[in-house]
């Protein structure tokens, strides 16, 4: 599973730093930064099973930053199927 968080950190040194954090920290997982979107995006995946949010965003609030996990507002068109 993949948890993708909005965050407020803003330099490679920060990001890489909580990487390492992260994966001493959360046996199994990767964590991985994109400082370019507008969002700040901390993406988390752990391979056996779900990413725990609420410790990954007490990690972060521990180190000064803040996080959230980023709501997929991504909503499907669904067109019925219509059987002539």
């Amino acid at each position: 599973m993949v948890e993708v968080f909005k965050t407020d950190v803003k330099n490679c040194e920060d990001a890489k730093a909580l990487i390492v954090q992260i994966q001493e920290n959360f046996d199994g997982y990767i964590a991985n930064f994109d400082l370019e979107d507008c969002d700040l995006i901390l993406r988390v995946e752990y391979l056996t099973g779900s990413v725990m949010a609420e410790p990954i965003i007490s990690l972060l609030k521990q180190n000064g930053f803040h996080a959230e996990i980023l709501v997929d507002d991504f909503q499907p068109v669904v067109t019925p199927f219509i059987n002539k």
